[in-house]
């Protein structure tokens, strides 16, 4: 990312989105404590990236919201308002929900179903590909079987995230090491959605196979292969984007 492209995501994260959750906020719990919210987001956001003003943002709702989880979650999940009828916008239109999935990446680990079902509405705005990371790593086999839930749904959002959250090598994320020596599960999940309709979603299974080129070239090129003759359109706009870089 260059630094004029940087700044132009950054400075939407300061002060301003303070205000904006502040008063999306207040008319579920008007006992939050804006104006503090507020002027410490002023204050301690100063020459930060973009990244550390999002975990910036989730910390501080951690500290004025309810001490309880499930409270704060459901002030939080209440504020976000109508779906996204599109599969563009997301960081246009609904960049003020990343603090939301930062709170329940960085805060809601132990609350397994409660944070699933907040993600589940976070990327219906916005996206809970990051947020959905750490409950892979620490609950593989429950996580893989919700995402193979979300797969299958009407949702074009849902099964976008089945595909994203599971990249090995997701932008601004650290790596996910959890399947890449056996990615059968992740396979599993791309078998799913390898004819999807949704472009959204035909480019994150793209990506998906393009980390795996790079992280399990053995297992990804198998893979790949096992649908080179395939006749659908969507399949094979997949398969060419996902192996661009390799000719």
């Amino acid at each position: 990312m260059n630094k004029k492209k940087d700044y132009s995501i950054t400075k939407w994260f300061g002060a301003n989105l303070a205000e904006l959750l502040s008063d999306k906020i207040k008319v579920v719990y008007p006992e939050f404590d804006g104006p503090s919210y507020i002027l410490e987001i002023k204050k301690e956001s100063v020459g930060l990236t973009y990244s550390n003003r999002v975990e910036l943002h989730a910390d501080k709702l951690h500290k004025y919201l309810p001490r309880k989880y499930s409270d704060a979650v459901k002030i939080l999940v209440s504020i976000l308002g109508e779906e996204n009828p599109n599969e563009t916008g997301m960081f246009k239109y609904y960049y003020w929900v990343m603090p939301i999935g930062k709170f329940v990446e960085k805060y809601g680990l132990d609350y397994y179903d409660i944070s699933i079902t907040a993600i589940e509405e976070i990327t219906k705005r916005n996206t809970g590909e990051y947020a959905i990371r750490p409950f892979i790593r620490k609950y593989p086999k429950k996580t893989i079987k919700i995402m193979e839930k979300w797969a299958r749904s009407d949702d074009f959002h849902l099964r976008r995230l089945a595909s994203e959250g599971l990249r090995p090598k997701l932008p601004w994320s650290k790596k996910l090491d959890t399947f890449v020596e056996k990615p059968q599960h992740v396979f599993k999940i791309l078998d799913l959605l390898i004819d999807d309709t949704s472009k959204f979603v035909q480019k994150s299974v793209a990506n998906n196979l393009t980390d795996y080129i790079k992280v399990n070239k053995d297992a990804a090129l198998k893979y790949i292969e096992k649908y080179s003759d395939n006749e659908s359109k969507n399949t094979k706009w997949i398969i060419k984007y996902a192996t661009r870089k390799m000719y």
